[in-house]
């Protein structure tokens, strides 16, 4: 375990936990979060020096979790890149889709598979609707570690087929992703196989709290307006939001921080409800269904966590249409040469909806999330 490591924090009701045993949620039946002791990381790092560090995300290494980076599994990681959508550089994609597996799933299970092995676990779990899934088998049969994936079977069949050849064991359930967690626990349980599902243990949001690092560097240490984030199960927007404080504890960043701006699908929008209603956990949403399959989360677990998120932001959560998803899938591609997936295109397709109703500046500055490269699915007809 990282020495600057401090405890294990319920997320709900700050106890606290040590740190190095093996957690999956606390004793609430809710998140677990790692803390740090921060002043001793500002003692003994420079900012831009780790900055100028290769590794992608592992290069922020004193903010996460594992003692032995030489043994950390490795893809080829790289910080991904920002692409302007206009001449003013007010509308920026980052774009996950360079990640290994070809998204951001790989920041947060590349983590929990160097904790896990770390840990001394051999056998790792999770329900998936296609990208979490490829990227737990490429990083748990790098690791040397068997993998286990139960998906949907309506998932987009070259996510199955990635995740199959990459080594995990798939199954496939006619029921949507929660539907899989429950028939996959059952199997964990019997089996002693350890569910390394979204925020069911305290390490995968740590890795995808790099993207919110890793901007705040390419910005100058400094932050946009607002980020639009395509939000199912949520972890990047809460490890992001988590990486803000984190950086400003340090001295890291200056200046406001941004609207979390959480985007789903009409056909699927648990946290868009709850966000209207001014409650604080979001109930589960009966007959999810959406081309963006990253997003069609019925429930969450860390509900309370991303609504807490988008409200001391300032931000707020959007559902969009299936047209207006494809509209701009389509219209980003035409008009500017970039190839997104359908969760992406959502980010896009809110963009335009707040821009155009003047909830959001014109001249406000703001970064959409493109999770995953656009080539594992099956393209809009362009006409």
């Amino acid at each position: 375990m990282n020495p600057f490591v401090s405890h294990l924090e319920c997320s709900l009701e700050g106890t606290r936990v040590e740190a190095g045993p093996t957690y999956r949620l606390s004793e609430a039946g809710r998140p677990l979060l790692v803390r740090y002791r921060l002043d001793e990381v500002a003692a003994a790092v420079d900012r831009d020096q780790v900055a100028a560090r290769d590794g992608g995300f592992y290069k922020w290494r004193e903010l996460l979790p594992p003692g032995d980076f030489d043994r950390v599994p490795r893809l080829g990681e790289i910080d991904t890149p920002l692409i302007a959508l206009d001449d003013a550089g007010l509308l920026t994609v980052k774009d996950e889709g360079r990640l290994p597996t070809g998204s951001f799933k790989a920041r947060g299970l590349a983590l929990a598979v160097a904790m896990a092995r770390e840990l001394g676990l051999t056998r790792l779990c999770m329900p998936s609707n296609g990208n979490a899934g490829a990227a737990l088998a490429a990083y748990a049969t790098r690791a040397g570690i068997r993998s286990l994936v139960y998906c949907p079977a309506d998932t987009p069949r070259i996510n199955i087929d990635e995740t199959r050849l990459a080594g995990a064991e798939v199954v496939e359930v006619d029921g949507y992703i929660d539907d899989c967690g429950k028939r996959l626990a059952e199997r964990a349980a019997a089996e002693g196989w350890f569910d390394v599902s979204t925020l069911k243990e305290p390490y995968r949001l740590e890795g995808k709290k790099t993207m919110g690092i890793e901007l705040a560097m390419q910005w100058g240490w400094r932050l946009p307006d607002a980020i639009f984030y395509p939000t199912g199960g949520g972890t990047g927007l809460i490890g992001m939001w988590k990486a803000f404080a984190e950086m400003r504890e340090l001295g890291w960043i200056e200046g406001p921080l941004p609207k979390m701006i959480a985007v789903q699908a009409d056909g699927c929008a648990p946290m868009v409800r709850a966000w209207e209603a001014g409650e604080n956990f979001a109930r589960r949403w009966e007959h999810a269904s959406t081309i963006a399959a990253g997003i069609r989360v019925p429930q969450a677990v860390g509900d309370f966590l991303i609504l807490r998120a988008v409200r001391e932001s300032g931000g707020t959560a959007i559902a969009v249409s299936e047209g207006e998803i494809t509209r701009s899938w389509i219209s980003v591609a035409r008009e500017h040469g970039t190839l997104l997936c359908p969760e992406g295109a959502a980010t896009h397709a809110a963009w335009r909806r707040l821009t155009d109703s003047g909830w959001l500046a014109g001249d406000a500055r703001s970064v959409l999330f493109n999770c995953a490269t656009g080539l594992k699915y099956a393209l809009p007809d362009a006409g």
